[in-house]
């Protein structure tokens, strides 16, 4: 069951006509009190560290760079997890939100305008995190209008973007929300059995859908996502491999190792060594 909760509003968090309200903190490891929710959408990201983010009766497990897209329904808490965890949080008018999915309906379905049930999540690696703090850092010293805040936004939209799926015109919209909840550990832990009973198709008719547009089969579009998710994982926690392999959905170690360097040119050992070297620290920014 879930605990009684809390309403934040936004006029508790910005002054006049602003728009948005930024801050960094440092997550208690502490269990929160109780959820929340408020009337405005919400903007976080994990600048070091790791997080338990309780949505409902889920959890999500966050590490360094996860981003995630917060609704004004959605009841949540975070701690932190281990070391330090360093969080920056962008609290948003509904009306900035509103405008930007009227004047740009390719994002509807997604982030901020997801149906799931929980938040989307998008992961920075190493490389593009350093990106987003200094978009960050701007925004923080700049004016709490609708104009920066867009200039904040849509940058990060449209790089995100392409982790959509790349989809001749004419891909039915089953196959596209099958691809967007591909995106979840529980669906791409499974494979490209998961992938399909997102699609709610049979087998082959899946198949040869994923080939038309997307250009690949659902077992290959499947090991994309969890091989980009292994490396996420790889720079920027400490997890054992095996773990990171569980994760991804393939405890075959050698097979693990096989599809990674498949999709980076490079062993797991080898993109830990050199991408932790590279993390962005909050004192980077």
């Amino acid at each position: 069951m879930i605990p009684a909760f809390q309403t934040l509003k936004l006029s508790d968090f910005v002054d006049g006509d602003q728009v948005l309200h930024f801050s960094r903190s440092i997550l208690p490891k502490s269990r929160p009190k109780a959820p929340h929710t408020h009337d405005f959408f919400e903007l976080f990201w994990l600048q070091h560290g790791q997080a338990r983010h309780v949505v409902s009766d889920r959890i999500q497990n966050l590490t360094e760079g996860d981003l995630v897209f917060i609704r004004p329904h959605d009841v949540h808490a975070i701690q932190g997890r281990g070391e330090e965890t360093h969080l920056v949080n962008v609290i948003l008018a509904p009306s900035v939100i509103s405008a930007l999915v009227e004047r740009h309906p390719d994002l509807d379905g997604r982030f901020f305008w997801s149906t799931d049930d929980t938040p989307s999540i998008a992961p920075h690696d190493s490389k593009t995190l350093a990106d987003l703090s200094r978009a960050a850092l701007k925004l923080e010293l700049g004016p709490r209008t609708a104009l920066a805040t867009e200039a904040f936004l849509l940058p990060l939209l449209n790089d995100l973007a392409p982790s959509a799926p790349q989809t001749q015109i004419g891909a039915p919209d089953w196959l596209l929300r099958a691809c967007d909840t591909a995106q979840s550990p529980r669906v791409f832990q499974e494979g490209a059995a998961g992938f399909v009973a997102a699609a709610g198709r049979a087998h082959a008719h899946v198949s040869r859908t994923a080939r038309k547009f997307l250009g690949q089969s659902p077992s290959e579009y499947v090991n994309t996502i969890r091989m980009e998710h292994a490396a996420r994982r790889l720079a920027g926690t400490g997890d054992s491999l095996p773990e990171i392999a569980a994760e991804c959905g393939i405890p075959n170690l050698s097979h693990f190792h096989r599809l990674f360097r498949i999709h980076h040119d490079i062993t797991p050992r080898a993109y830990r060594k050199i991408y932790q070297r590279e993390l962005v620290r909050p004192d980077a920014c």
